[in-house]
């Protein structure tokens, strides 16, 4: 199918489910396990092994028809995720630190957020032809 296609955004689902299991797995085990303070904090963190994950599975399966240079699409994308995440602590700073709100659903909340901001930038800016 061509790259525009339907299937693309189905394999953006399929990477960005296995990234945010990641992800909040990380998060999980550094507030349960290692009991860090702030979920904020925690957040930021475990960020990195999401989008790490993330921008795997979107180089080889969601935008695989855009083969740039690894580095200049490394770089966008970690401008792009950092970006994310920065947006996402600090939501989970005032859902869970200031209004002391359970992490869960405040993590749900920032991954509908972040997830819009992830596809259209992946594929707009990120994985996009350069010319």
């Amino acid at each position: 199918m061509p790259e525009g296609s339907g299937s693309q955004p189905a394999r953006f689902v399929v990477n960005g489910l296995v990234a945010t299991a990641i992800h909040f797995g990380l998060l999980w085990l550094l507030l349960e396990v290692v009991q860090l303070e702030w979920a904020g904090l925690a957040n930021t963190l475990a960020a990195g092994g999401g989008i790490a994950a993330s921008f795997i599975g979107s180089r080889h399966f969601v935008f695989r028809a855009q083969r740039e240079p690894l580095l200049g699409q490394l770089s966008r994308f970690w401008a792009l995720y950092l970006a994310l995440a920065l947006v996402q602590g600090a939501w989970l700073f005032l859902w869970t630190d200031l209004a002391r709100l359970d992490f869960r659903p405040g993590f749900l909340i920032g991954v509908a957020i972040q997830t819009v901001g992830a596809y259209y930038g992946g594929r707009q800016w990120v994985f996009s032809p350069r010319n």
